[in-house]
């Protein structure tokens, strides 16, 4: 079952997502790929579907080689999304909350326990997007599964995900997909800060280990995206964690190449290099 909070009136296209959000597309468009592949680590019967609405091309870079970073994005992209699968249902918790839940599917894709609840939080535009698409498939989510717009850089979100029933006394499941990067240091700590003070002993936090992007290197076809990163809280994202209430624990990319037989493309400066998991203390 899937309820959603009212957004504005007028079902927006694609082209009316912001630059941020527009990322999400690119982020299908690698769930696609991967989903067509002959021993996929995960399908995703959604992604086609979102890339296509948007009438942008259905696969990476168009036909054209990918460039270096293009290459390691892709392949992160994929990585992450198997790694974050597994982990999320290995929490084994009734409670998941998904910030900046972009064009995610996990809801409708994953086989929940009996009686999880599945918490989507990310811009009107957004959802409605997703809502039309995953509707026009008739898509039917695995748990029940609450679509809740809001702007996690403002100060209201806590309240409104506790009225749709959030349960801040019972332990959690977060999921930070590709977000922190989007913010600067200031917004995403007290992202973070607001997680932590809604979160039981025991609830787990899913998010990447930061970088620095200043050393992000220029490649065709992909300014339009890293221009928009902020950084977060870059190689320090642990250390912040462990300082603030969590205790975490890093796993490589490499690590989860090995485990799933993938070859990692060479490294850049921008790349990513692992994920970190951090249980609530």
């Amino acid at each position: 079952m899937t309820t959603q909070e009212p957004v504005t009136p007028g079902l927006p296209a694609a082209d009316h997502l912001s630059p941020v959000s527009r990322t999400a597309l690119a982020v299908a468009r690698g769930r696609a790929y991967e989903s067509a592949q002959p021993d996929p680590l995960f399908v995703d019967p959604y992604a086609l579907a979102f890339v296509t609405a948007a009438g942008q091309p259905p696969r990476p870079g168009n036909g054209k080689p990918l460039g270096p970073l293009a290459r390691r994005l892709l392949m992160h992209g994929i990585l992450r999304t198997r790694h974050y699968d597994d982990r999320l249902l290995a929490a084994d918790t009734r409670q998941v909350v998904v910030l900046a839940a972009g064009l995610d599917t996990r809801a409708h894709r994953l086989p929940w326990p009996d009686g999880t609840r599945l918490y989507e939080i990310d811009l009107p535009p957004v959802l409605a997007f997703k809502e039309q698409v995953l509707t026009a498939r008739g898509a039917r989510p695995q748990c029940e599964r609450t679509a809740l717009p809001a702007d996690l850089t403002g100060p209201d979100w806590p309240e409104r995900l506790r009225a749709a029933g959030f349960d801040p006394e019972q332990p959690t499941a977060w999921l930070a997909e590709g977000l922190l990067v989007y913010l600067d240091a200031d917004q995403a700590a007290q992202l973070l800060t607001t997680v932590g003070e809604l979160s039981a002993t025991g609830s787990r936090l899913l998010v990447e280990q930061g970088r620095d992007v200043s050393r992000t290197p220029v490649e065709e076809g992909l300014t339009e995206m890293t221009a928009l990163w902020r950084g977060g809280l870059g190689p320090g994202t642990a250390d912040w964690l462990d300082a603030h209430g969590w205790t975490t624990r890093f796993t490589s990319l490499e690590d989860i190449a090995a485990t799933h037989g993938r070859t990692l493309p060479p490294a850049t400066g921008a790349a990513l290099n692992g994920f970190l998991e951090a249980v609530r203390t």
